[in-house]
């Protein structure tokens, strides 16, 4: 699996997440499922763990274990699956026929655990046809990560009017001279579609800094790659459905990669939306159904930078469901 993709902040998240080896926990971003091994590991007989991924490549590459359940689909569905997982896993009674108390919750809050690792995987940046990196000058403009989707970046690049690329340019990557940047995109398409990476590297050539294109380019992709998987809309459903799918006093772990998914959940956390609006109640206190574990998130060391240097941004942050949410 290590092939694949190599799993970031491992032992820190996974440390976090299990507090009870016998539990239900959900992997919201499978991936090369390097996250899902270790936390199996940690898991006596009697725990289970359902793993959820978009990318049918990651799917296809789970291992067998009766202990683990793989579903392909958006982890911002979590929610839908909870009461299904509930009702389909044979936990309701032990073994003398003994109703459990423990897992006979009503309604989806079935999860004593659930984690997020919301980064792209090394395969998907790693392997040209799939279009996520810049590095492969030809490669086709796809970046879905549903490859089922229809929406691709080509489509973006091409139909997409000025106005709405210097959007997601601005928004998504962070981009100064994002409203320059869209018109040199719509007058390259102009001239000719734009399809491969080359193609769009090129139509933005003028803009990027001299020894530091690398640095602009992860952006505009970055932004693109955002719009294509609807990430932030997704994000936000999945942090809603989570806290909803958690029993009391269940764990959230979540490892995010960029500033606006950070602040994402940074902010869901503290208020209980993403957009960091407090709601207070009559006597002043915040209305916010997790609880922050870590106050500052937990970050790579350097040694795991050294070995991996994709961990170099990541950001690993913790919450538990207040049992009165």
């Amino acid at each position: 699996m290590s092939e694949y993709h190599i799993p970031v902040l491992l032992a820190e998240s996974i440390s976090a997440l299990v507090t009870n080896p016998d539990g239900l926990y959900a992997d919201a971003t499978f991936g090369g499922g390097g996250h899902t091994a270790y936390l199996l590991s940690r898991l006596h007989d009697g725990g289970r763990v359902i793993a959820f991924d978009r990318d049918i490549d990651a799917i296809q590459r789970a291992p067998e274990d009766p202990r683990l359940t793989l579903i392909h689909n958006n982890f911002r569905f979590i929610e839908n699956y909870a009461e299904q997982v509930r009702r389909s896993l044979d936990f309701a009674r032990d073994d003398k026929g003994e109703a459990r108390d423990d897992r006979r919750e009503i309604g989806p809050a079935v999860f004593d655990g659930i984690l997020a690792d919301l980064g792209v995987s090394s395969h998907q940046f790693d392997t040209a046809e799939r279009g996520f990196s810049f590095r492969f000058e030809e490669a086709p403009l796809d970046m879905r990560m549903n490859r089922e989707s229809k929406l691709t970046a080509e489509d973006v690049v091409n139909t997409y009017d000025e106005a709405d690329l210097e959007r997601i340019l601005k928004l998504y990557g962070e981009v100064d001279g994002a409203r320059n940047m869209a018109r040199l995109i719509v007058q390259a398409r102009n001239q000719a579609a734009l399809k491969t990476t080359g193609d769009l590297d090129r139509a933005i050539a003028r803009m990027l800094p001299k020894n530091a294109e690398h640095k602009l380019l992860a952006k505009v992709y970055q932004a693109l790659r955002i719009e294509v998987n609807q990430e932030m809309r997704s994000l936000e459903k999945f942090l809603e459905g989570a806290t909803r799918s958690l029993k009391d006093g269940g764990r959230l772990v979540v490892i995010t990669y960029h500033s606006l998914e950070d602040r994402m959940v940074k902010n869901f956390i503290k208020t209980g939306n993403v957009e960091g609006t407090e709601h207070k109640d009559l006597y002043g206190r915040t209305q916010a159904p997790l609880e922050a574990i870590n106050r500052k998130p937990i970050i790579p060391t350097e040694e795991e930078i050294s070995a991996n240097t994709r961990a170099r941004s990541a950001k690993l942050r913790i919450a538990d469901r207040r049992a009165e949410a």
